[in-house]
């Protein structure tokens, strides 16, 4: 009986934990902000935009390609550019995922509502 409480128990913490890490609706008030230097950007993943900075960090905008963003018009606006990246935060820290992208005074990409 007391190892099938402490399965159950490790069961909801579990599940706890893993739904703690999906991003879904962030707010600018539960992100990181951060300044890069955009130097290359491509496809990876599951239609997502990888763009990548001069410390060679990757930051995603996951599935960007399904979203109306094309790898062409983000390298033709943000490369070689400074941008102001909000990355989401979760349980386990900062993630590499964008919540929002902006150059200048322009927002490229954004999942503020």
């Amino acid at each position: 009986m007391n190892s099938i409480i402490k399965n159950i128990c490790l069961l909801f913490a579990s599940a706890f934990l893993l739904n703690s890490c999906i991003i879904q609706n962030p707010k600018p008030e539960k992100c990181e902000v951060k300044e890069i230097t955009v130097t290359k950007i491509y496809e990876g993943g599951t239609k997502d935009i990888v763009i990548d900075n001069t410390d060679n960090n990757l930051y995603y905008i996951n599935r960007g390609l399904e979203q109306g963003l094309t790898i062409k018009a983000l390298k033709d606006h943000i490369l070689n550019k400074k941008a102001t990246l909000h990355l989401a935060k979760t349980i386990a820290g900062t993630s590499r995922h964008i919540a929002q992208l902006k150059v200048n005074d322009s927002i490229y990409y954004t999942e503020f509502k």
